[in-house]
């Protein structure tokens, strides 16, 4: 499971600090040791350094530094918030944008932060946030998870229940988890809203589509 955080210490008194303050320090790794951490929206573990939850928001920017993110997966059409992709910048964490319909390009899927608002609206074919994630979208998700140099890794989108869901039941279908439990860990985040078709493109998901390389996974898919 996750590594236990750690806290930055930081001379909140000091009055150079405080008077350079900028908004892009302030989304930097570093925050004062009596902050409180507030965690993302369905925020929880998957596996050792894998994570889950809906999108972040400035209140959980310091509970994320102290992930020490490498990448985060982003699953939702639209492009995430200005002041989350800020943040990933500052920080130096990949960000990959992979809520695209299956005629987009999903290779290059990385977010470029200044081409962030020329790209907004150009998405081929269906644009409903509501449709599920196409199957090319979720094989990609895998691939990063399944290699170990993306870790630790988020991943995210919206309310983090169907979208995200999917990914994480698929992940749990290539581990080899019997259907009852990727059911039950898909409505344990979706509540009252999960969606019967969700489940069923979960359990139709061919999990000979994603390849485990031995010599790059992270440990808990050599189990």
């Amino acid at each position: 499971m996750a590594d236990d955080l750690n806290e930055d210490d930081v001379d909140s008194n000091s009055p150079s600090s405080t008077n350079s303050s900028t908004a892009s320090e302030m989304a930097t790794l570093q925050h004062p040791s009596f902050q409180k951490l507030v965690p993302p929206l369905n925020f929880c573990p998957v596996e050792d350094q894998l994570y889950r939850s809906g999108q972040p928001t400035p209140i959980n920017f310091p509970f994320i530094a102290d992930l020490r993110l490498t990448a985060v997966i982003w699953l939702e059409l639209e492009e995430p918030s200005e002041a989350f992709v800020n943040f990933t910048r500052v920080n130096r964490i990949r960000i990959y944008h992979l809520g695209i319909e299956s005629g987009a390009d999903v290779e290059n899927d990385e977010v470029d932060p200044d081409a962030m608002a020329r790209s907004s609206g150009r998405h081929t074919r269906s644009t409903n946030p509501w449709d599920q994630l196409p199957e090319s979208s979720i094989i990609r998700a895998l691939d990063i998870i399944a290699h170990k140099d993306n870790y630790p890794l988020l991943v995210c989108g919206g309310m983090g229940r169907h979208r995200t869901g999917t990914v994480i039941g698929c992940l749990r279908r290539v581990q080899k988890w019997n259907l009852a439990s990727v059911s039950e860990e898909y409505r344990r985040f979706a509540g009252s809203r999960k969606r019967v078709l969700i489940e069923l493109h979960i359990e139709a998901f061919d999990t000979n589509s994603v390849c485990v390389d031995p010599e790059v996974a992270p440990p808990f898919l050599l189990n």
